[in-house]
């Protein structure tokens, strides 16, 4: 059952747990304060028989016969702010042509918006219709069923960089971008997010390998964002950019920064100890933790623990690791 599913299914479990309230709550007994507990069970079946196919990683609670009506209100409210879709929209505004030597095309300024949100969590990329078609091609072969109904924008060989044209794929890719996000097994594909991602990850880590930490740096705030809400059912997918971000921090000695996005990484591996970043991350974050002064002795203790349950091997450190990624 996907995410959309299960927000329904719990938005329907709420409106159970409102008519339940109903029940008096003042000095009880036993058999007043047990009947809410037997009637929720009740109405859990009834209304969602598939209830114990329902999964969140991020849950730590299970709602059953043994929770008062308050405490299962609270669960199932933490249950939706959990399970609470981000979706998007995508825009596409304007448009450039770009000449060079020996070629001309159009660039389409993408905007993604993440809906009831402000400007200051929208995303702003730009692609070419070459980009779009390999993005299509990629998809067909992956999805073949899905992309079944799915209309690409043909070439033409005249009249490209006409305005008509160029109006004509503004929209068309406007409403195709929206048809790949409606279908999730494609919006939660790697060739998806690859294509509203990757370019300007290549850049960000190309600019690290060549020391350019500033402007590396500014690509990656704005790029960890839009990852966040494209990857929200995998939180771990988005600890390289993360653990890249703590080396730009660290190099450009700023180290309270580095050691903030080191947490947000950590707390995305602390049930995947065996990741790659895992001990490069711990050894920096102990590094940082010295340096501002702060309770080192945790993560020391984590990386013992760690040490003493793997062979020795030799381990890069976090720097090392972030200058590999998307190397050619």
């Amino acid at each position: 059952m996907d995410q959309d599913s299960h927000c329904t299914a719990e938005k329907e479990l709420m409106e159970g747990v409102s008519r339940i309230t109903t029940f008096p709550t003042t000095s009880p007994s036993d058999e007043e304060e047990n009947q809410p507990k037997v009637e929720m069970s009740h109405q859990l079946r009834k209304e969602n028989p598939e209830k114990d196919d329902l999964k969140d990683s991020n849950a730590t609670l299970s709602p059953n016969s043994s929770m008062t009506t308050k405490e299962l209100q609270e669960y199932w409210r933490n249950e939706k702010s959990q399970c609470r879709q981000v979706k998007l929209l995508f825009e596409i505004p304007s448009t450039r042509i770009v000449e060079h030597h020996l070629s001309k095309y159009v660039m389409y300024k993408i905007i993604i918006l993440q809906t009831g949100s402000f400007d200051s969590n929208k995303s702003v990329i730009e692609r070419r219709y070459s980009d779009f078609e390999k993005l299509h091609r990629n998809l067909l072969e992956e999805f073949s069923e899905e992309m079944e109904d799915v209309t690409f924008p043909k070439k033409t060989l005249t009249g490209n960089f006409t305005e008509e044209i160029i109006n004509e794929r503004k929209l068309a890719f406007k409403d195709y971008l929206r048809l790949l996000y409606s279908m999730k097994y494609i919006r939660r594909s790697k060739k998806f997010i690859d294509f509203l991602t990757r370019p300007e990850l290549q850049e960000a880590y190309g600019c690290l390998r060549g020391g350019q930490y500033t402007k590396a740096l500014e690509i990656l705030l704005e790029v960890i964002g839009l990852q966040e809400r494209l990857t929200r059912g995998n939180p771990v997918s988005i600890v390289p950019t993360l653990c890249a971000i703590v080396v730009c921090h660290k190099d450009l000695e700023n180290p309270a920064s580095a050691f903030e996005y080191g947490e947000k990484a950590l707390s995305r591996l602390h049930v995947h100890t065996s990741h790659r970043y895992y001990i490069p991350l711990l050894e920096t974050m102990i590094t940082l933790a010295y340096e501002l002064g702060k309770d080192f002795l945790s993560l020391q203790e984590k990386l013992e623990e760690w040490k003493t349950k793997k062979d020795p091997v030799r381990v890069f450190t976090l720097k090392e690791l972030a200058v590999r990624e998307y190397v050619q």
